[in-house]
């Protein structure tokens, strides 16, 4: 299908309440998207569990035409919670697709995926040609989702992408039941005068992406000509590669070492264990040749932060240096 066309278009977010969600909304406001979560929340025009009967079906019968599905249930609270997680990350997820399918119409559907997708062993940086082989059960359903999102669009169900998110840092606000929510704890709460605990080694490298960048690749996605994406239609988002001793540093860079010496390091083995399935690095050359662009360094992921979230300086432009 050729890329979205210009003018108003009816579109739905479904995880409309949560941090990228809301983001999300906020820069589609002229739009009036319909808005979708689980929990209530203000400018909420629907709260239900997608994963009940009936549901996805209700979100579809105004035939949104393009079709944001944010929801899940994040990586933490999936490994804990078995069968929440296989409910609402694979059951709902499938519900959607059959509503679309049933309600005959083709709608762009671009499907929030994850990095966790992938696992263990990994080279020295992960490229568009690597298999899927998760080590969680957040990135079993993940990549389950992504077989549908293919198959789907395959069929002419929907016209999908599917874009794996790196890890969003700095997530603003409160910590969530994210396995990788210290990533973003130890900026956000030295930047706020506050305590973080840090519970890997400084030599954990992982894969970021700001907030701001999450949102751009978003809605390139919705406009994308997928006609490019040929049978492949999911993929790895570009973002930044460091470790956390390199997150500290920019820290000091950014916030003093008055920041930094707020960090406490407290060793968790269930985290460590986790993250140690985690990717990494990648080699995101398909997404950057479709005009994916990433934030230029992790200084900048900060200070994005501090722009954005806390206005002490001004607004970057955004994945530029």
């Amino acid at each position: 299908m050729a890329a979205v066309g210009p003018g108003l278009v009816k579109t739905l977010i479904i995880g409309a309440a949560g941090m990228i969600g809301r983001k999300l909304a906020a820069q589609l406001a002229a739009e009036e998207p319909i808005l979708h979560d689980v929990v209530p929340f203000d400018g909420a025009s629907a709260v239900s569990d997608l994963s009940a009967p009936g549901e996805a079906e209700k979100l579809v019968a105004s035939r949104p035409q393009v079709i944001f599905h944010l929801a899940a249930v994040v990586s933490g609270e999936a490994e804990a919670d078995f069968e929440k997680g296989y409910r609402v990350n694979l059951d709902g997820t499938r519900r959607l697709f059959e509503a679309i399918r049933k309600e005959n119409y083709r709608p762009r559907v671009v499907f929030a995926s994850s990095i966790a997708v992938f696992g263990a062993p990994f080279p020295e940086a992960i490229g568009d040609e690597f298999l899927n082989a998760p080590l969680t059960s957040y990135g079993t359903q993940k990549a389950i989702g992504e077989l549908l999102l293919s198959d789907y669009s395959r069929r002419g169900f929907f016209d999908g992408i599917g874009i794996r998110l790196p890890t969003i840092c700095v997530r603003p606000g409160k910590p969530n039941k994210a396995a990788s929510g210290f990533f973003s704890g130890i900026l956000r709460e030295p930047l706020n005068g506050e305590e973080a605990v840090l519970p890997v080694p400084d030599t954990v490298r992982h894969w970021f992406a700001s907030p701001r960048a999450a949102i751009a690749f978003l809605l390139h996605a919705s406009k994308i000509n997928t006609e490019q994406l040929g049978a492949r239609r999911n993929l790895s988002m570009p973002g930044i590669s460091a470790t956390v001793a390199e997150q500290i540093a920019a820290l000091r860079k950014v916030a003093g070492d008055k920041a930094v010496q707020l960090i406490r390091r407290e060793p968790d083995p269930a985290i460590m264990r986790i993250v140690e399935g985690w990717p990494r690095n990648f080699d995101a050359r398909r997404a950057l040749e479709l005009g994916f662009r990433a934030d230029s360094s992790f200084e900048e992921i900060i200070r994005i932060h501090v722009a954005d979230e806390l206005q002490k300086s001004p607004r970057p432009q955004p994945g530029r240096g």
